[in-house]
């Protein structure tokens, strides 16, 4: 038995079929997002090239802290609350290159040996 469903924001219906498959992801913890835990951001988005940590939202620990006082809450912190699931990790990641953070931690930092002209002065 097929069952389409057609959403009114997406180009292309999708088809549901009723088999033993639904039952079994019926049994299956669901995580952040409506989507089962340990799901991989590959399984659900075109990927290219994302280091292991955005391809497993799991990864990241640390949510669900104490509570702030609604006073000081800001909205950042709201977002910052939530777990990541798949549909929120990115899809692509474009490394830096570490080049002159190398080159200080070989060399150290600069600095200044210019002549100092200005007056002490007193603290009485």
């Amino acid at each position: 038995m097929k069952i389409e469903i057609s959403i009114a924001t997406s180009t292309l219906p999708f088809v549901v079929q009723h088999t033993d498959i639904m039952e079994q992801t019926a049994s299956v913890e669901m995580g952040p997002g409506g989507v089962p835990k340990g799901a991989q951001t590959h399984q659900y988005y075109r990927t290219q090239d994302i280091p292991a940590r955005f391809d497993n939202p799991d990864f990241f620990q640390g949510y669900g802290g104490k509570n702030q006082h609604p006073m000081y809450r800001t909205t950042s912190a709201g977002y910052g609350a939530n777990v990541p699931s798949v549909h929120t990790m990115p899809t692509q990641f474009h490394a830096r290159s570490q080049k002159f953070s190398e080159h200080l931690g070989t060399c150290g930092m600069y600095r200044n040996f210019s002549l100092n002209t200005e007056a002490d002065k007193s603290k009485v």
